[in-house]
């Protein structure tokens, strides 16, 4: 009953933020690389945290230290959706927040370059959930997927408070009912993904600690091959990968192509959801076994992955694509400098041997009847 009360509260104050933010105009404007058309409310994930702070005082403040990092994060990403900040001091805080969920699980003693590894995870994975909260549905139906398979497993686990899990799904169901939908009604921001991402990242390292197995972290594959190609792509061929762009497939699938992004969506948390159901059956089997499938079906995904991609590239325009690749401006450059000092060279030489040549003036119509012209 507790959950129903919950579920009735967000609602409540789903509604009432969607016309505090419509007055306060936090909303985000539509343009070239956006996917939307009309003007949409943003920083609706807020209901996440709030989601999060039920629980936090309904358990007695369990996770303190991982609740204040997720406090931090919280204000400035909602501060960043409200009027921007500065990319240091978002970094900043991530970087701190972070900081405080590694104390709070409790392993600051271990080798340094663990913790390096972790820190650079964590905050890879907090801004890809940003970057790939880019089409409607896309973060309430994959966060769903996600958050129902660490349920799944904490049923037969036990790692980590069933409600940590219950509360987060119950924000996301109300954001759902928003967002996902051919018009969107409101978008989570960046606070939305921040928290989430912020959440799975928690719930996913007590896993792993419980049981040692590190192949849980495909339960966040399908963004890793996203993120990680398009990342690489885009440092291959010179852009700045922080710089806001239209090329992850999702949104290519979406807007180019003209898939309904509710379709794509649902693609992709059902390929999550099958990826899912697959680590949780190869886990029983050794390390050898799951560091074998881990590999296959990585390598499998990332090949569909990148055929696909080359496709939609080559038969569909990509607004922005060419224009803006620092890489393929320098090409240009270097080009157009070449031809022209080719085209130079031999019109130096021309001019030395050009003879002024004094044309006949114009004769007059009669004169040339009289010469038989």
């Amino acid at each position: 009953m507790i959950y129903i009360f919950t579920l009735i509260f967000l609602f409540a104050l789903a509604f009432l933020y969607l016309n505090i933010a419509d007055r306060f105009n936090i909303i985000d404007k539509p343009n070239e690389r956006s996917s939307h058309t009309k003007v949409t409310i943003r920083g609706a994930g807020i209901i996440f945290y709030v989601a999060a702070m039920i629980y936090f005082v309904k358990n007695d403040f369990e996770y303190p230290w991982f609740f204040l990092g997720l406090t931090l994060l919280t204000y400035i990403s909602f501060l960043d959706d409200i009027r921007g900040v500065h990319p240091t001091a978002r970094l900043t805080v991530h970087f701190a927040s972070v900081l405080l969920m590694v104390y709070e699980f409790g392993v600051v003693d271990y080798p340094w370059y663990y913790l390096a590894l972790a820190f650079v995870f964590s905050i890879g994975v907090i801004n890809a959930y940003n970057f790939m909260d880019g089409i409607n549905g896309m973060t309430a139906f994959c966060t769903l997927v996600m958050g129902g398979l660490l349920l799944y497993v904490n049923t037969k686990i036990n790692y980590i408070e069933q409600d940590f899990l219950i509360y987060t799904l119950l924000g996301v169901v109300v954001f759902g009912f928003f967002n996902f939908r051919k018009k969107a009604a409101c978008f989570a921001g960046d606070v939305g993904p921040a928290v989430l991402s912020f959440m799975l990242l928690f719930a996913l390292g007590k896993l792993i600690l419980k049981t040692g197995d590190f192949t849980y972290i495909l339960f966040l594959g399908v963004y890793g091959i996203e993120i990680g190609w398009s990342v690489a792509r885009r440092v291959y061929q010179g852009y700045h990968i922080f710089q806001p762009h239209r090329t992850f497939l999702l949104h290519m699938l979406s807007n180019e192509v003209g898939h309904s992004s509710l379709l794509v969506s649902t693609a992709y948390g059902l390929v999550q959801l099958l990826l899912g159901v697959s680590v949780i059956y190869i886990v029983q089997f050794d390390a050898s076994v799951q560091w074998s499938f881990a590999v296959a079906v990585l390598s499998v995904l990332s090949a569909f992955y990148l055929v696909l991609k080359q496709y939609v590239f080559h038969n569909y325009h990509i607004k922005g694509e060419v224009e803006h690749a620092i890489r393929r401006q320098r090409i240009r450059m270097v080009k157009a400098w070449k031809n022209k000092r080719v085209q130079l060279a031999p019109e130096a030489r021309l001019v030395e041997e050009v003879k002024i040549i004094e044309m006949p003036r114009k004769e007059k119509r009669e004169e040339l009847l009289h010469t038989g012209v």
